[in-house]
């Protein structure tokens, strides 16, 4: 039902973004402004990543099987790099845009058409933002939320821009000062969306909250003190798999020592919903 809900979403986001570039790109070329026109390609690039979005919700819910056993969570991840570079390649664009603007010393007059669609922008895809993000990060979707910080650079752009909407009559290099900082704007969500994807792609260490409650079920469910170390976590999108070790004396039984491993994964388990995998060491050396 939550992943249903990013489906949801994501075809909204497809669906207006369509709407609203359609909306941006003919005031932008009403006015010949290279803002206007980069925050409406923007716009339109919020309908491709959430294109992406929906087809890595699609992938990541299939079971696992013999070629993918951990299952395909990280599809999410895939797309969700996919944002970022599809957000670089339209900030590389108009900053260039912008330069030959400020180069050739051209100016955009402004009308009532440009505040009125930059304002519905604004509003329309920060109620998006909050929607993408909020359910995001319910459904534990990274691609869904990294969608979110999209929209809400879009709604960034949109605001500076309403600001220089007001200003542009004051100075000619306004246009393209505007474009500047979309752009930079867009850089910047690209570097925090990439970051965090390929963080998870090369593996984070273990969350110290989750550690912490790690160790203390070992402590107060057995009567040993098994000293849990050696994490290590894997992210698989939705899905985790947990590996760590444990000390349990050298004179106990193999099926003792195996009861305790498996107790102890069970509980992490339906604390957690996470997979677990136990190794144990002897306490002799």
């Amino acid at each position: 039902m939550k992943r249903n809900i990013g489906v949801i979403i994501s075809w909204l986001s497809i669906v207006l973004n369509i709407v609203l570039f359609a909306i941006k790109l003919w005031v932008g070329l009403l006015y010949n402004s290279v803002a206007l026109i980069a925050d409406a390609w923007h716009t339109l690039t919020d309908s491709v990543s959430s294109f992406a979005v929906l087809i890595g919700i699609k992938i990541s819910d299939k079971p696992a099987d013999e070629e993918h056993p951990f299952g395909h969570g990280r599809a999410e991840l895939v797309s969700t790099i996919f944002v970022g570079f599809l957000l670089a390649l339209v900030g590389v664009n108009f900053t260039y845009e912008s330069f030959i603007k400020l180069r050739d010393h051209q100016e955009s007059q402004y009308g009532m058409w440009a505040i009125i669609v930059t304002v519905i922008s604004l509003v329309v895809k920060e109620i998006m933002a909050q929607y993408s993000i909020i359910f995001g990060k319910k459904i534990n979707s990274k691609s869904l939320v990294a969608d979110g910080w999209h929209h809400r650079s879009d709604a960034f752009s949109s605001l500076i821009i309403l600001v220089g909407l007001f200003l542009g009559k004051y100075f000619w290099w306004m246009d393209g000062v505007l474009g500047l900082i979309v752009s930079a704007l867009i850089f910047y969500t690209t570097y925090s969306i990439l970051k965090e994807a390929f963080s998870l792609f090369l593996g984070e260490k273990i969350d110290d909250d989750l550690k912490e409650s790690i160790l203390q079920i070992g402590k107060y469910n057995f009567e040993y003190p098994l000293e849990a170390h050696h994490f290590l976590l894997h992210q698989y999108g939705n899905h985790a798999e947990l590996t760590f070790h444990i000390y349990l004396p050298g004179d106990m039984s193999l099926n003792e020592a195996s009861k305790v491993a498996m107790d102890y994964q069970k509980l992490i388990r339906d604390e957690h919903n996470i997979g677990v995998t136990i190794h144990i060491d002897s306490l002799e050396k």
